[in-house]
């Protein structure tokens, strides 16, 4: 069965909240929203007539994630995964004059 969206895979960068690195090794397949979100004119809330973006599917490794949406006919994109960059710094880096 073909669903008509498309859908994301893609590796999840940590948010804001975080400060370490949990729930980022898991790659994500989520749909691309169909129709345009609205707001709702009873109670002003943002809503969709798409129940599709409320589905977002984990998966180990990005080959898994693939072949569910190639067995399943969904129309996919990857997007590149996010590296980390790391400067390293001494604790005395804190401390040394810098121009302004």
């Amino acid at each position: 069965m073909a669903i008509g969206t498309e859908a994301r895979i893609y590796r999840p960068s940590k948010t804001a909240m975080q400060s370490g690195r949990g729930k980022t090794k898991a790659w994500v397949l989520e749909y691309e929203p169909a129709t345009p979100r609205r707001p709702e004119p009873l109670m002003g809330w943002i809503s969709g007539g798409d129940t599709l973006n409320q589905i977002r599917l984990r998966f180990d490794s990005k080959e898994d994630a693939i072949a569910y949406a190639e067995r399943k006919g969904i129309p996919y994109s990857v997007l590149p995964e996010h590296t980390r960059r790391v400067t390293p710094r001494n604790y005395a880096d804190n401390f040394k004059p810098r121009p302004r």
